[in-house]
């Protein structure tokens, strides 16, 4: 499908994501956002906190998509590495902001309480754009195309509202289901065909089971425009009954 409007990669930094500890909810809530606002999400990797690593996807990453946001890593501890690679990515030192820092003294009674860990959080590779935290204080951070944001799902969708409004977006991305109980095998020639013949439309199939435990096939054509959605559908249909099947149509969502 040729599209042009702007893409997107999240990268989700920490080894405990890696093995399991911790689950993964921030990839998904970011993509439905993204998805809500015309931005096209091409790919999500989850990455270990290893600075050669981070570097290296990092940088493919960024040269590759208009925007990259990240989750995980900036926080106080030994581990958190995340903002000294972003550093070491653009080629810019990895300083205290004095921004930051005020920000975090707010959070305490004397300097003292603002000890070399915590102090972390406000050190970010520098000519770096705060992205407000209003939960717990300690900024997340902009530099070029990425956006570094927290690991804590309710402190990420916190950033990433302060940040939304301005990220441009594109054409809203539609869908149209067709659902019937045609099995995959039967129908995957031409469904193939006419994926060919509608390159504007993105068309999938998936599999699943209906509440009673029963087989159910949903084609998913995805796209800008409502009528070509109505037009792909009105084939995949066709072609359902081609096979012996019943469709049931699902308008665009």
């Amino acid at each position: 499908m040729t599209d042009q409007a702007p893409t997107a990669c999240i990268l989700v930094i920490g080894n405990e994501i890696l093995s399991g500890r911790t689950k993964d909810t921030n990839s998904g809530w970011i993509a439905e956002r993204l998805t809500a606002m015309g931005i096209r999400l091409r790919e999500t990797r989850v990455i270990p906190d290893d600075e050669a690593v981070i570097v290296s996807v990092l940088n493919e990453v960024r040269a590759k998509y208009t925007y990259i946001f990240t989750s995980g890593g900036i926080g106080p501890t030994h581990d958190d590495i995340t903002a000294e690679c972003v550093s070491k990515a653009f080629g810019v030192p990895w300083e205290v902001d004095e921004r930051a820092r005020a920000i975090l003294r707010s959070n305490y009674q004397s300097d003292a309480d603002l000890t070399p860990a915590r102090l972390r959080m406000a050190t970010l590779p520098r000519g770096s754009e705060l992205i407000p935290n209003p939960i717990s204080k300690a900024p997340g951070f902009k530099i070029g195309n990425v956006y570094v944001m927290a690991g804590v799902p309710r402190i990420l969708q916190a950033m990433f509202e302060g940040i939304a409004s301005s990220l441009k977006g594109g054409p809203i991305l539609l869908s149209h289901s067709v659902v019937s109980d045609v099995a995959e095998g039967k129908i995957g020639d031409d469904l193939a065909a006419l994926q060919k013949a509608n390159a504007d439309v993105d068309i999938g199939s998936y599999p699943g089971q209906r509440p009673d435990g029963t087989f159910r096939n949903a084609i998913v054509m995805r796209g800008p425009d409502r009528a070509r959605l109505k037009e792909v559908a009105a084939a995949a249909a066709a072609l359902i009954r081609k096979h012996g099947g019943t469709p049931t149509d699902e308008p665009p969502l």
